[in-house]
C-alpha cells in the first residue's frame, strides 16, 4: 500500500492506494517546513494523520510526500519525522511540489510542467527528473501566470484606467472596498498574495460581461509563456498545468499558448489525480 500527499502552506491531502484502487483518504493542516518548526510538523502528521488511519497504519508499506518548501534543505526532516511515524515501510520519498506537478501531468513523458495557482512555476521534466526551472522569484519579482499577479494586473488596470471605469465601479461596489482600504491590504496587512489570487473570482464572475477582462487574462498567460516557458527552448514539446487558474481559464490559457506557438496538453485542478495514476502504473 502506498501512501501519497500532496501538501501545500493551508491544506494537505492524503491518498492510501493498493495501486489500483484508492483505500483510504484524509485531509490535514498544510505542512511547510520552512515556515513550521519540526515539533509542528510531528504534532500535525502523528494527531492528525496517523490518528486517523485506523486501521490501515500497518498496511502502508511506501509513502511518498510532496510538498511546498521541500527542498533539498528540508527534506531530509520531513523524511525523518515520517519514518519514525511508519518504521515499517520499505520506502519514504519526499520531493518539492514542483515534481509533484511535472509527475502528475507529464507522467514517465518529457514536458513542460507548470503549476498556475496562487503562486507560479514551471520546469522542464525529462520524464525521469526535473532538467531546468527558471525560477519564479515571488509575486513581487515574478511569478506571471499566478492568481497572485493577476489580481495585481486587474487593479492596476481599474485605477489607471486600461480596463473601463464602469468594471471598476462594478468591483468597489461588489467588493464593499474603497481605494485606501485595497491599498492597505496590499502594503500593510499579511497574505497579500492570497487577497490579490482572491480578485479572480470577481473575474471570472464578470468574465463574459467584458472582453477587456478576456483580453487581460490572455497577455497574462502570454507573459507567462514569454518569461518562463520560452526559456526552456522547447516550443515542440506541450504546455501543461496544474492549479486553480490554469483550471478556471483553461481556454485562455490555450489561447495564449496558441497565439505564442505552443501547444496545451494536460490541465489538472489539483496534482493528486495525476499522482495516483503515476505511482499505481510504477507498481503494476
Amino acid at each position: 500500500m502506498k501512501l501519497i500527499a500532496d501538501s501545500g502552506s493551508t491544506k494537505t491531502d492524503w491518498c492510501l492506494t493498493d495501486g489500483s484502487n484508492v483505500v483510504w483518504q484524509h485531509q490535514t493542516q498544510g505542512i511547510n517546513p520552512v515556515h513550521q518548526k519540526e515539533e509542528t510538523v510531528k504534532s500535525i502528521l502523528v494527531k492528525e494523520l496517523y490518528g486517523n488511519l485506523s486501521p490501515h497504519e500497518q498496511d502502508v508499506t511506501e509513502v511518498y510526500f510532496y510538498g511546498a518548501g521541500c527542498d533539498e534543505g528540508h527534506a531530509d526532516d520531513i523524511r525523518k519525522i515520517l519514518t519514525g511515524i511508519f518504521p515499517h515501510i520499505a520506502e519514504c520519498e519526499v520531493n518539492g511540489d514542483m515534481l509533484a506537478a511535472a509527475r502528475a501531468l507529464c507522467g514517465n513523458k518529457e514536458g513542460v510542467a507548470c503549476i498556475l495557482g496562487t503562486g507560479a512555476n514551471s520546469c522542464l521534466f525529462n520524464g525521469n527528473t526535473i532538467v531546468a526551472n527558471v525560477p519564479p522569484l515571488g509575486y513581487i519579482l515574478g511569478d506571471e501566470g499566478s492568481g497572485a499577479v493577476l489580481g495585481k494586473r486587474f487593479l492596476n488596470g481599474i485605477f489607471k484606467g486600461s480596463l473601463p471605469s464602469e468594471l471598476r465601479d462594478l468591483f468597489l461596489q461588489d467588493s464593499g472596498l474603497s481605494y485606501l482600504e485595497i491599498i492597505r491590504k496590499v502594503y500593510q496587512e499579511p497574505m497579500a498574495n492570497r487577497f490579490l489570487a482572491s480578485l479572480s473570482l470577481f473575474i471570472g464572475k464578470h468574465l463574459g460581461d467584458y472582453p477587456a477582462l478576456e483580453s487581460l487574462l490572455v497577455d497574462h498567460f502570454r507573459d507567462f509563456i514569454q518569461k518562463n516557458v520560452a526559456r526552456y527552448e522547447r516550443q515542440e514539446l506541450p504546455i501543461h498545468a496544474v492549479g486553480s487558474i490554469a483550471w478556471h481559464y483553461r481556454k485562455q490559457l490555450e489561447q495564449a499558448a496558441r497565439t505564442e506557438g505552443y501547444t496545451l496538453g494536460t490541465v489538472l485542478k489539483s496534482p493528486m489525480e495525476g499522482l495516483l495514476a503515476f505511482h499505481g502504473h510504477a507498481c503494476s
